[in-house]
């Protein structure tokens, strides 16, 4: 006879008691759930609170070894909730199959990964897809790795990313949407949306989880893991924003980050995990460690040991512990000596189960397990197209002098040279665990397959990624000098950037520099990709190469994605999510920034007593190589001067803004329309300007759109003074142009 599952039971026991107490009042939401708590053993409720990685890669530092079975034992015995960084349909199946049918209790596990940008099919890294500008693009990205994923037992993914970075050597900008928390909370509900749809119990859609809560972008240096200090108004203004939208978005989960803010492990963080999160915030939701957090407030000093490290972390609402053992082994005797209140383990419990409940996975705990839906649904036709869509509109193009390109097809010959040129496997990028290598088309074989068959394309790697030999320099210079283009393909590597990828040089890496200006010398024209997933220091090229295209990492489609820019297939359209530096010294470098009591905008073409005693350095100017939200095209688009429909603004009411954009051609092209304001004066500082909106819009060549911005007197709401959240009347800037530095500018009052 077939175990009946005994969560099962009472679920049925406790309809028939609720159906006779129905004027009772209901303490929880959701009664059956507090039925299996009752039932539920204080080992097993640690168990569901234990969150272990799987034997097929690991992510981060292991603490044991795995054998294909290790965990079966383990899940009869109710001590794991789940497994991450296991996938396919008939493995995920078997271990449900030993959860539901051979535990105690019958409780479905979590089957949890890092699904970053894409699973078979890889999709540009966050960075670039965030360049696109484009939600509807980037919520179909989600959407297409939400199918995927679940099709190969996945249901809980540790994305999107939104922590807000203003530091290029932080590796791991490489996984958000850049530096502005506007942008970002766009981004953020775009991505939720795309990994949970409608409802969470549609089998195609999994739990989206917020991370990294909080300010993990913000560490001193840019390198990882480091320690963050900043004011609660920095990190109400600019960092905590995307967290709120990605949640008001309805994701399912959050996750902890691994810094401390302002001296608190934000593990044990009671102000950010129930002040902002629970109580400001009204998060219903599961808060899940990052891997091994919980055991590292030992490191950072906040918890002597293990014992009140798993004490901090439950009082301050981490529901389950990542690969840890903490819970596991410190709660029980915890709580049997008295020194935790069983509450809190009640409390994590309740929460885990109900992301389990809002799943569907108890209800049908195989909905994730069907073989057949693996097999169609990975690396679909329609999956790759989207994946092209996406990485062609998240290129952008940093220069194009003389109208280099685009490129015709029937060229007569074309020298592609770098040491990613022909990589396959660096397409992929960071965070791309589940992509295979030989799936992703290389820039080489993009090339290869948009040009006419009377072309020649030659191809010399140049030099490698990890050494600093010449020896493959002579090769690369001579297919340049017979070439009549040449196409440079540079920059980082999968590996170096991500997690624990910060660097304190951001140019290009190795030997590629000097080959860069080996080519230059031959006096060809260079088309320089540039593939990374930060902002690099790009000074030399841009004095000294005719057109860069910033095409970031792409993913499965990286070479036809380029090749559609290059060949003019497609009009370049991204914008960059992020400011570049000229070096290394200027950061953190962000357009956001306040204007100081000494600030200095020039060129240092004035008189040095003009100049000498303001905010700026000796040896570079304050402005970046190329600002926030900057983007060329093929075509040249022309703004109107700003009209407003109101020269004053009152207290809960809107004005409209409203521009005209020409396309002076010679193309068809898509553009971003950015908006941004500035307040003049103000109880605390503000930035010189903050972005409030964007519109992207496809104009044909020669034709004129008009774009309007309806701004409320709400969107012009920060911290004030006192801390409080409101506006304050005064003079305020508005400007409207392709990026934050060219703009067209108007002015308003607000009134209370």
């Amino acid at each position: 006879m077939k175990k009946i599952p005994l969560f099962f039971i009472s679920f049925i026991f406790y309809g028939c008691l609720t159906e006779g107490n129905r004027n009772q009042p209901q303490t929880y939401e959701n009664p059956k759930i507090e039925a299996l708590i009752r039932q539920m053993t204080l080992e097993e409720k640690v168990g569901q609170l234990n969150f272990y990685v799987g034997d097929l890669f690991n992510t981060g530092p292991t603490v044991r070894t795995t054998e294909s079975d290790k965990f079966d034992q383990l899940i009869r015995e109710g001590k794991l909730t789940g497994l991450f960084n296991v996938h396919g349909a008939a493995y995920t199946g078997r271990l449900q199959k030993i959860a539901v049918e051979e535990s105690r209790l019958g409780i479905p596990l979590l089957f949890g990964a890092d699904v970053i940008h894409g699973f078979k099919t890889v999709f540009p890294i966050p960075l670039a897809s965030a360049a696109s500008w484009d939600l509807e693009a980037i919520e179909k990205a989600e959407r297409v790795a939400a199918i995927e994923s679940t099709a190969a037992g996945i249901n809980f993914n540790f994305a999107p990313m939104v922590d807000i970075s203003r530091d290029p050597r932080w590796g791991r900008i490489a996984e958000g949407a850049g530096e502005d928390p506007f942008l970002g909370s766009e981004v953020a509900k775009a991505r939720v949306r795309g990994f949970q749809e409608q409802s969470l119990t549609d089998p195609q859609t999994m739990a989206a989880c917020v991370k990294h809560f909080a300010a993990y972008g913000a560490p001193d240096g840019g390198r990882d893991y480091n320690t963050v200090d900043m004011s609660e108004r920095l990190l109400r203004e600019m960092y905590l924003p995307p967290y709120k939208a990605g949640i008001d978005a309805g994701a399912a989960t959050i996750m902890t980050s691994f810094n401390e803010l302002n001296g608190i492990a934000a593990s044990g963080s009671q102000f950010l995990l129930r002040d902002i999160l629970r109580k400001e915030w009204g998060f219903k939701g599961m808060v899940v460690s990052d891997w091994q957090s919980v055991n590292e407030m030992v490191a950072h000093g906040n918890a002597a040991n293990n014992a009140e490290a798993a004490m901090m972390a439950l009082k301050a609402g981490v529901d389950m512990d990542m690969m840890g053992d903490v819970y596991l082994e410190e709660v029980p005797r915890l709580v049997n000596e008295g020194k935790l209140d069983i509450k809190f383990v009640d409390e994590a419990v309740r929460n885990v189960l109900k992301l389990k409940y809002d799943l569907g996975l108890f209800d049908d705990p195989y909905r994730y397990s069907d073989t057949i839906r693996e097999k169609n649904n990975i690396r679909a036709v329609e999956h790759l197209e989207a994946a092209r869509d996406v990485a062609k509109k998240s290129i952008v193009l940093l220069k194009n002098k003389e109208k280099l390109l685009p490129l015709k097809k029937s060229i007569g010959t074309i020298a592609v040279i770098g040491p990613l040129a022909d990589n396959q496997a660096d397409m992929n990028g960071t965070w791309s665990f589940f992509g295979e290598a030989q799936h992703p088309i290389t820039f080489l074989q993009g090339i290869k397959d948009a040009v006419s068959g009377q072309s020649r394309v030659l191809y010399a790697e140049g030099c490698n990624l990890y050494d600093r030999s010449k020896d493959k320099f002579a090769e690369a210079v001579n297919i340049a000098k017979k070439a009549d283009v040449v196409i440079l393909a540079v920059g980082e590597s999968a590996v170096m950037n991500g997690e624990a990828g910060s660097r304190s040089d951001i140019r290009l890496p190795g030997i590629q520099p000097e080959l860069v200006m080996e080519i230059a010398k031959t006096g060809k024209p260079v088309v320089a990709l540039v593939m990374s997933g930060r902002p690099l220091d790009l000074s030399w090229l841009d004095e000294n190469i005719p057109a860069i295209l910033e095409v970031w990492t792409l993913g499965s489609e990286a070479g036809n994605a380029a090749a559609d820019v290059l060949f003019g297939d497609y009009n370049p359209s991204g914008k960059l999510p992020v400011t570049f530096p000229r070096n290394v010294g200027q950061v953190p470098i962000y357009y956001n920034h306040k204007n100081t009591g000494r600030p200095y905008e020039g060129d240092y073409s004035e008189p040095l007593s003009e100049r000498i005693y303001r905010s700026k350095y000796r040896d570079v100017q304050n402005s970046p190589l190329y600002p926030f939200g900057y983007g060329l095209s093929y075509s040249t688009f022309e703004y109107s001067d700003i009209t407003l429909s109101a020269d004053t603004l009152n207290a809960g009411e809107s004005i409209t803004a409203s521009v005209s954009i020409t396309n002076e051609g010679p193309y068809d092209g898509e553009e971003v329309v950015q908006l941004y304001i500035r307040d003049l004066v103000g109880s605390v500082t503000r930035p010189v300007k903050e972005l409030k909106g964007f519109k992207k819009l496809m104009i044909k060549n020669g034709e004129t759109v008009k774009v309007d911005f309806t701004l409320s007197s709400d969107d012009l709401s920060f911290y004030r003074h006192d801390m409080t959240y409101g506006i304050e009347p005064g003079d305020f800037q508005i400007f409207i142009g392709s990026d934050s530095k060219n703009v067209k500018e108007q002015h308003f009052v607000l009134k209370n």
